[in-house]
């Protein structure tokens, strides 16, 4: 079985593919309108055959797509990520045109093979590419698939920025209309993050942030969360109910989050001299979501489960615990050994007649 990081990383990777196989199949059909029933192509001279382009040319570039898609997701990404957006775009398509010289190359030996029912080492195979790349029409070729591999890219890219989902909620127009929904919060905030600035000045404190959220990345991912938005030092996670309850998806995240940063204390200790802590609040409730803006446009969601979820958060100092959770979600979580709950007090909030029930969580 694949971990949720994975499948999140494959799914990445199939989207380089796909974009690549319907620009595949748009270059054949545009080839075909051109050519017809022509046996040649009158630029080279080469056999042209609408099948065989069809079948090589649409699996060869799903085949780039999905190596386009390892290479960005488990290799360059992270070596570009502190470039800025133009320059990994210029460094990064400017590898990636070498690559698909190379495999042009490839693909046309590989084809004219089949065509010419001939090796690929052939010297009417070998020619036929060597007259392919003096003309014109190789290099057509190249500047088409350098544009396909550039909005690949810069898909890749906007992705990154903006996640995944956002992306696809944009592009389906989920929230056009403003939805009701039931979600699950988690307020994680960093401890005496006030000080902590004080003492080791603004940019090393930006940097600690840096590394303090970039290491939390790989636990929402396994956890399926959704993060909602970054407050200075404070990280908000959400998940649609069903996702959040299932295997306490929820609880799972903030204890994935726990090992990791135990895990590498003596990395932090070394850099920056401390290990952070944090504290969160866990919550669940019913909230509107729906796109707003017009400048910048934002999906956002509204309603007391958020302005609760944060007062849950802030009570935690009051308590002294790591994590307090509301009897509305404690009810909704299924039984699980790795931890349990507390009764540890009531939270009144203004304007509400009924008081909600706080849990202290103790993870084993």
């Amino acid at each position: 079985m694949l971990s949720q990081k994975n499948y999140h990383y494959l799914r990445e990777i199939l989207t380089f593919g796909i974009i690549w196989f319907i620009f595949g199949l748009i270059y054949v059909f545009l080839e075909y309108g051109l050519l017809a029933d022509s046996p040649i192509y009158p630029g080279t001279g080469n056999k042209y055959d609408f099948k065989n382009s069809f079948i090589y040319v649409s699996l060869g570039s799903f085949l780039m797509g999905l190596v386009q898609g390892w290479i960005e997701v488990r290799w360059l990404r992270k070596r570009f990520e502190n470039k800025s957006f133009w320059k990994k775009i210029f460094v990064k398509g400017s590898f990636y045109t070498i690559l698909l010289i190379i495999f042009i190359c490839f693909l046309t030996l590989v084809t004219n093979s089949f065509r010419y029912n001939k090796s690929v080492l052939d010297p009417v195979v070998l020619n036929s590419l060597i007259v392919f790349i003096k003309e014109f029409s190789f290099w057509s070729v190249i500047l088409y698939l350098g544009l396909v591999l550039d909005i690949a890219l810069f898909y890749s890219e906007i992705t990154t920025y903006l996640g995944k989902k956002v992306i696809y909620n944009y592009s389906y127009g989920k929230y056009i209309e403003p939805k009701q929904e039931v979600r699950i919060f988690m307020f994680l905030d960093m401890k005496s993050s006030t000080t902590i600035a004080e003492q080791m000045g603004h940019r090393k404190y930006f940097d600690l942030i840096k590394s303090y959220y970039a290491d939390m990345t790989d636990a929402i991912l396994e956890t399926k969360g959704e993060i909602f938005q970054y407050v200075g030092d404070e990280i908000v996670v959400s998940w649609e109910e069903k996702t959040g309850l299932k295997n306490n998806n929820c609880m799972d995240c903030f204890s994935k989050i726990s090992e990791v940063f135990n895990d590498k204390k003596s990395t932090y200790i070394n850099q920056f001299g401390l290990v952070p802590e944090f504290k969160a609040g866990f919550h669940i409730g019913e909230v509107t979501t729906g796109e707003i803006g017009i400048i910048k446009k934002d999906i956002i969601y509204t309603g007391d489960a958020l302005n609760t979820t944060a007062r849950i958060q802030s009570e935690c100092n009051n308590y002294g615990v790591r994590a307090l959770i509301s009897e509305d979600l404690v009810i909704k979580l299924n039984q699980d050994t790795n931890f349990s709950f507390t009764e540890i007090g009531k939270l009144k909030l203004r304007g509400k007649q009924d008081a909600i029930q706080l849990f202290a969580i103790n993870f084993k």
